[in-house]
């Protein structure tokens, strides 16, 4: 009877932890709709309102993965990002169609994409999300004619957050695309 009932309370243990690793929804979609020229799905009346920007001061960043000195993003709007999300929405667009207005005009600047994202989530995940935040807004921009050998992606999850705070609006700052000049 003791056999019985340990066997049977450790499969429900079991069956509890396999279900609640399966109860979470997909929260990022399919690598193919990268492929596709970026936009925007659905209603986007409902979407949350790109945050205000924050000025800031025109800093050299240090880059430990480049011998190419970085300088300030100033020419540059951040784009932002939904919960969980990739898809470039209609003020990211805009945004990204007045980079790229700049970027063709200086045929020599080499730029790198930056996706960041708030600290929800694990560092894996976050990871993955803030490369595919950049890869976006490269396809984006590489479909409005900037040449894709210009543009560089990385990805820094959370580590970078803009806003150290931990609500909402300090999250809709930290998931974005930064644009940092290079060369």
């Amino acid at each position: 009877m003791r056999k019985k009932l340990f066997g049977m309370l450790l499969m429900l243990g079991c069956l509890t932890i396999v279900a609640g690793g399966c109860t979470k929804k997909q929260m990022v979609q399919d690598d193919d709709a990268l492929s596709q020229a970026p936009a925007v799905t659905g209603d986007t009346s409902s979407a949350t309102p790109a945050p205000t920007p924050v000025a800031q001061e025109p800093v050299v960043k240090d880059d430990s993965l480049s011998t190419e000195t970085a300088t300030a993003v100033e020419p540059f709007e951040t784009i932002y990002f939904d919960l969980d999300s990739y898809v470039l929405r209609q003020d990211a667009r805009d945004a990204l169609n007045k980079n790229a207005q700049w970027l063709l005009k200086q045929t020599t600047a080499k730029v790198r994409l930056e996706g960041n994202c708030d600290e929800r989530g694990s560092d894996e995940y976050n990871l993955a999300l803030g490369e595919k935040r950049a890869k976006a807004a490269k396809s984006y921009l590489v479909t409005l004619g900037v040449p894709a050998d210009r543009l560089d992606t990385i990805s820094y999850g959370k580590e970078k957050p803009v806003d150290p705070g931990h609500n909402e609006a300090a999250w809709a700052k930290n998931r974005r695309v930064d644009f940092v000049i290079v060369k």
